[in-house]
Parts: C-alpha cells; sequence; structure tokens
C-alpha cells in the first residue's frame, strides 16, 4: 500500500509527528510512506528510516502569487508526481484546510483527517472520505497523531519520545559543519512561533547570566527574524554569553545535540533538542504543556499557564497566573543537570 503523509509545518509539529510514521511502518512494514513538507523542514524528514519519499511545499509563496507562472508551475510538478505515485491512502495530520487541499491533490481513494474537535478548521473536512477521533482530552498531540495508525488497520502504541538520533547521525553523514564550542555549553533559544510565547529578554539575559556563572559556556542560537532579539540577550548578559552563527535545521541539530543544556520557550527547536535526549527546559507562558510540551527523556517544563480540563481536542492556548523569573527557570536547570544519566 502507497501512503502519504500530510504535515506540512512547523519545526515542532513534524517533530511530533514523527512517531506516526514509526507506528504506520510498525503496522504494516510493507507500507510504501511518502511525506509531503514545506521545503524549509524537508530536512526533518529526508532520511527519516521510516519514510521513503519526500514531496516539497511552498505554499506560503503560493499563496501570495496564486496565478504566477512559477506557482502554477510547481503545483502542476507536485500534482504529476502523486499521479506518478497513485497512492492508495493520503492521512492528514495537520488538518488545516492547506494540507487537506493537499491530501486531496494525492488524488487517493481513501482521505483520512481528524474528526472535529480534534482538527484545527473545520473547513479542511471537505478533502477527507473519512475521519477518525483524536486522543482523549489532556494528552499531548503526538497522542492524537498516533490515533491516524487507525487508517491503515493498526492500533496506536503507547505514546514514546520522538526520536531525533537518526537526524544527528545525517547531519555528520553529510559532513554538516559544527558550531558547537569545545567545552561544555548551555544554549539559549530566544525565539518562539508567536508573540505571547516570548519570554523577556531580560529574563533570558539573567538566566545566561548564572549559567555562566555556573561554568558553562552559553550561546544564544537564533533563526529567521530573531537576530536582533538575540543580540540584545547578549548584551544583557555580558561575559560568557555570545551569540551562535546562522544555522540551518542540519547545523542546529549538531548544535543542540552537543549541548549540556538547552532553555527555551514554546518554540520548535525546543522540540528538536528534547528529541536528541539532551536536558531541555521548556518555558510554556500561555500554552498548554501537557498538549504541546517536549517529550523527551530529560525535560523539565516552567510553566506559568493553568492548564483547563475539558474539550477532547484542546486548545494551545492557556491563561497565564504568574510570571515566571530567572530563578525558577536556573533551579529547573540546575535540577536537570543534578539529575543522573
Amino acid at each position: 500500500m502507497r501512503v502519504v503523509l500530510v504535515r506540512l509545518s512547523a519545526l515542532g509539529d513534524i517533530i511530533h509527528t514523527w512517531p506516526l510514521a514509526v507506528a504506520l511502518r510498525e503496522a504494516d512494514p510493507g507500507l510504501h510512506v511518502s511525506w509531503v513538507v514545506e521545503a524549509p523542514f524537508a530536512p526533518l524528514v529526508e532520511g527519516h528510516p521510516s519514510i521513503d519519499a519526500v514531496f516539497t511545499t511552498r505554499t506560503r509563496a503560493w499563496r501570495r502569487r496564486p496565478l504566477s507562472p512559477s506557482t502554477r508551475a510547481e503545483i502542476a510538478l507536485l500534482r504529476g508526481r502523486f499521479h506518478e505515485l497513485q497512492p492508495d491512502l493520503a492521512i492528514d495530520s495537520q488538518g488545516l484546510v492547506k494540507s487537506a487541499l493537499i491530501c486531496r491533490w494525492t488524488g487517493a481513494q481513501r482521505r483520512v483527517g481528524l474528526a472535529r474537535p480534534w482538527r484545527r478548521e473545520r473547513l479542511a473536512g471537505f478533502a477527507y472520505t473519512e475521519t477518525l477521533r483524536g486522543a482523549p482530552g489532556g494528552t499531548h498531540v503526538a497522542a492524537t497523531n498516533l490515533e491516524l495508525v487507525r487508517a491503515v488497520g493498526g492500533d496506536p502504541p503507547a505514546l514514546t519520545p520522538p526520536d531525533g538520533s537518526w537526524l544527528l547521525e545525517r547531519a555528520r553523514a553529510l559532513e554538516t559543519a559544527d558550531h558547537s564550542p569545545k567545552h561544555p555549553f548551555a544554549v539559549i533559544l530566544p525565539g518562539a512561533g508567536g508573540a505571547h510565547k516570548v519570554l523577556a529578554e531580560t529574563t533570558l539575559a539573567a538566566v545566561g547570566r548564572e549559567l555562566a556563572g555556573s561554568g558553562l559556556e552559553v550561546v544564544v542560537a537564533w533563526g529567521p527574524g530573531e537576530i536582533d532579539r538575540a543580540r540584545r540577550v547578549v548584551e544583557g548578559a555580558g561575559s560568557g554569553v555570545r551569540m551562535a552563527p546562522p544555522t540551518n535545521i542540519l547545523e542546529l541539530s549538531l548544535l543542540l545535540g552537543g549541548a549540556a543544556l538547552v532553555v527555551g520557550g514554546d518554540t520548535g527547536p525546543v522540540h528538536l533538542a528534547a528529541s536528541l535526549s539532551v536536558p531541555t527546559v521548556a518555558v510554556f507562558l500561555a500554552s498548554d504543556s501537557r498538549r504541546n510540551g517536549p517529550l523527551g527523556p530529560k525535560t523539565a517544563v516552567v510553566a506559568a499557564a493553568r492548564e483547563v480540563d475539558g474539550a477532547p481536542g484542546g486548545t494551545a492556548r492557556a491563561r497565564p497566573v504568574h510570571n515566571v523569573g530567572s530563578a525558577e527557570i536556573v533551579d529547573s536547570a540546575q535540577k536537570l543537570l543534578d539529575t543522573p544519566s
């Protein structure tokens, strides 16, 4: 059976879909599994041991220029590749109109998505021939993804942390540049996917000073649109804290994978660090960490939000009830570092 898995973005959501790819392969080792992903995130699935082929999209560019010759050509090429593949089943774990449209473009006879309220956008249901329920309320989004293995007749396995070790192996095999310091170091991640998730620069600078004072070299890693914020954190932290160079996804994986500690907010690289078994402190200001928190053997969450039980699909938003200070973050980090491996 030829299966197309649609999960276009973003970094953390893709990582939380890795267990579904593994579960599909374990349910039926004979499956041919393809993954459709936004081009910038392709390194997160290319070479994954459970994935046979990767299709890339550029939906943001397509929406900006829907009638341009380049957009029409790229969409025609993608649909042509789907036609060549002739998939039997398409699974949309993202539940957005854009991912559902691509699910429909696959031409698969069976197109499976999540039922409401687990599906994020109601209108996405137009593309599906079947829907499946997600995991009960209060459970992690990765557990809901695993429910989709029922589309191939499998039973959802127990949720285990995503394993990113394959990504490190691939980065090393491709001789990717490694910007890791030679001495034990910590990485601070100053960015986040939304303003409500962003930690105060002064708080991060104070965390950096404390970690540098404990003997760790501290590196502030940054992504698109985050360089000015990262510079201000470094300037506020002072001696022993420096900027990381620009990194692509493979370079970032090597940097995080070599760290003694990673600290950040609700942001994709935090989930990447957790998947690499690195001690990781995630600060959740206004998100439900039970639903969206990092999954890994060495993780701690500092939550400012009240996490509310209720709807089975849940929401990523939660209500902040207290301010998170640097002392609380450093204390969680120290407890992780003091925990025997």
